[in-house]
């Protein structure tokens, strides 16, 4: 089985299997350096799905998920992060924002 692999459920959207990213500023870094047509295909391919992903999710124990669901958990993460951009904005940032890269969150 490959090491990157989501729940056989979701296998469709292995496509997007980079964007499975495990940190804010990872996740940062990727919408910030995306280009849009990218970034709204995975968004378009994904939202779909996302009350089957909540659901799926749900059935199992937040504190011992499958490396299968952390990969698709951070999956949905990624798509809070880039919604904006698609659903507001039409680029990866609004105009006159700071730089997001100046902002470096610490994970404990």
């Amino acid at each position: 089985m490959k090491t990157n692999s989501l729940p056989e459920l979701f296998k469709d959207l292995e496509a997007f299997i980079d964007w499975s990213l495990c940190t804010e500023a990872a996740r940062t870094q990727k919408r910030q350096t995306t280009d849009m047509v990218e970034a709204r295909a995975f968004y378009d391919a994904v939202v779909p799905r996302m009350d089957e992903i909540i659901d799926y999710l749900n059935t199992l124990p937040i504190d011992k998920l499958p490396a299968d669901a952390v990969r698709l958990m951070n999956l949905t993460f990624s798509l809070a992060e880039i919604a904006p951009a698609v659903e507001l904005f039409g680029k990866a940032r609004e105009d006159n924002t700071f730089d997001p890269f100046r902002y470096v969150p610490q994970h404990k």
